[in-house]
This record gives C-alpha cells, sequence and structure tokens, in this order.
C-alpha cells in the first residue's frame, strides 16, 4: 500500500520553478526533491500554462467584482438596520 504524500503550493511551485529553469533534468529533480518525475511535468505544465493569467487583467476584475459585492451587502446590512431601528420603535408605540 503507498501513502499519498500531500504537498503544500509553495512546494510545488519551488520544484516546477525549478523543472521550468532546465539547469536539472526531471530525472535529478525527482530525486533531489523526492518527487515522482511524472508529477513534476505535471506541475511544470501547470506552471507555464498558468504564468501569462498573472499578467492578465482577469485579477482586477475579480477584485472589482468582489468590491461590488461588499458594496451591495453594506448597503443591505443598512437598509436592514434601518428597517429594524423602525420596528423597535414602533413596537415600543404598541405597548
Amino acid at each position: 500500500m503507498h501513502i499519498r504524500k500531500r504537498h503544500d503550493a509553495a512546494f510545488k511551485a519551488k520544484v516546477a520553478l525549478e523543472a521550468a529553469k532546465g539547469e536539472k533534468t526531471i530525472a535529478q529533480l525527482s530525486s533531489e526533491f523526492g518527487v515522482h518525475a511524472n508529477q513534476i511535468r505535471q506541475w511544470k505544465k501547470q506552471l507555464l500554462d498558468d504564468l501569462p493569467s498573472l499578467f492578465s487583467d482577469r485579477r482586477s476584475k475579480k477584485e472589482k467584482e468582489d468590491e461590488a459585492l461588499q458594496e451591495e451587502l453594506y448597503r443591505q446590512i443598512g437598509q436592514l438596520k434601518v428597517e429594524l431601528d423602525w420596528l423597535k420603535k414602533k413596537s415600543h408605540l404598541l405597548r
């Protein structure tokens, strides 16, 4: 029975970057880091595939969407607070 190791993102990035540099063979990196060669190839491919998105504006779009959502939520909270205060005021009149 073989137990799968879980590697954190920083470790994967380090190994993938070393593989992308090409200074050592995949076999050397496999031996050095204790990771199967196919896994290193997969991480390297993922690194190279995802690299261009770091420089795209997708990140800023995501941030803008998050900001808009946050503003809407704050607006709703404000509206609910006003309604709650109004209901509290009216409930005192009914007593």
